[in-house]
């Protein structure tokens, strides 16, 4: 599976999966790409048949979590 960041702005960035479908993944939702570099950010692999991973970061989602957020709330314990 094709994957490339398209645009990176100050609330998110974009990526294409595939041929055609683009998904916004916004900081407040996906906070691990919150104050990352461009190249970290734009450094993505798919990784499986639905999965991405940014190395650089140690991130890996599947595309329903992206498509789907609010399916999979984060959780901090102090």
């Amino acid at each position: 599976m094709k994957v490339e960041v398209t645009n990176i702005s100050n609330h998110g960035f974009w990526i294409l999966v595939g041929n055609n479908k683009e998904l916004f993944l916004p900081y407040d939702e996906f906070p691990w790409f919150k104050d990352q570099t461009v190249n970290d950010i734009t450094k993505v692999k798919s990784f499986g048949k639905d999965h991405l991973y940014w190395e650089n970061l140690d991130v890996d989602l599947s595309l329903e979590m992206i498509e789907h957020p609010e399916r999979f709330p984060l959780l901090a314990h102090s």
